[in-house]
């Protein structure tokens, strides 16, 4: 990957320069400074996972009740997979978490929050296993931190944010998301079933919960008691699993281990309601549509 000399967005905000860790930023923002809740005003804030799992249980919802109330989904590639983004406010475009204050859930506030005014750039090449991060500066008119006098570096900056925590525990997804879009035509177009999957594993936690304990997912999977109660309990670490789960759905990378007939036993008791279904179908006859009055 090369760095970008012109942006193909001559109005975006993002300094096209791919930065490291160890580049300087100025900045600063605090309740003083003249444009604070600017950027909340006029929202457009992707969430990761983490991020959901962080404010729903701030709020105390289900992960179904706050993607109705605080998000919207986007498609992060054309009939590819879905993202979602946070919902603004009723006939607006500011944060529904924003205050004079400033914002209500702070200390879980989503990683796009915590970045700015920096741009988090994950890419993947194609021969490779792993992905890469860079950095850019993100630097908006209206926002003056950029004039405050204190300096760091972006990793400085991205400890300080507690960012290293949040970008390790959505590094899962993203690498998801970078080898769908990095492997092209070679795996396929999606399926309706696939983006489905894919939504509730990453979005809605709760669902995905209900999921596993599905006695037909137990029958195919061989996960240890240990390991079992370790997802059953801890968000962090289901959300976790679900990245793996997907891994190992969407591009056959085998890590949850099968056991053994498992797969056979399911395409049996499959044969089975089929061949039920047929003999039913053969003593009552097909159905048809009812006779219209017009034909009586």
């Amino acid at each position: 990957m090369t760095n970008v000399t012109d942006s193909p967005f001559p109005t975006s905000p993002v300094i096209p320069n791919l930065l490291k860790g160890d580049a300087s930023l100025q900045f600063r923002c605090h309740p003083e400074i003249a444009c604070f809740n600017a950027c909340c005003k006029s929202i457009d804030i992707s969430l990761t996972p983490y991020d959901i799992l962080r404010l729903r249980k701030r709020l105390g919802m289900s992960s179904g009740d706050f993607l109705n109330h605080y998000t919207v989904p986007h498609e992060m590639e054309k009939d590819g997979l879905v993202g979602v983004k946070l919902r603004p406010v009723d006939q607006g475009t500011a944060c529904q978490f924003m205050c004079d204050k400033g914002c209500t859930v702070y200390e879980d506030r989503p990683t796009a929050c915590r970045y700015y005014p920096i741009a988090l750039l994950s890419m993947r090449r194609q021969e490779e296993f792993v992905d890469r991060s860079a950095y850019a500066f993100v630097q908006e008119e209206h926002c003056l931190g950029h004039q405050e006098l204190r300096s760091l570096t972006i990793d400085e900056y991205r400890k300080e944010q507690g960012l290293e925590e949040y970008d390790e525990l959505a590094r899962g997804w993203r690498q998801l998301v970078l080898k769908k879009k990095s492997s092209g035509p070679s795996v396929g177009s999606p399926t309706k079933r696939s983006l489905q999957l894919f939504f509730m594993v990453c979005y809605d936690l709760d669902r995905f919960r209900q999921f596993v304990e599905n006695p037909s997912f137990q029958d195919i999977y061989d996960i240890s008691g240990e390991f079992w109660q370790s997802i059953y309990f801890d968000d962090t670490e289901l959300m976790l699993f679900g990245f793996q789960f997907l891994r190992q759905v969407m591009f056959n990378e085998i890590s949850i281990p099968i056991k053994t007939g498992a797969m056979d036993k399911r395409l049996a008791k499959k044969q089975e309601r089929e061949v039920a279904m047929e003999e039913i179908v053969r003593k009552i006859g097909p159905t048809t549509p009812p006779t219209s009055p017009m034909e009586e």
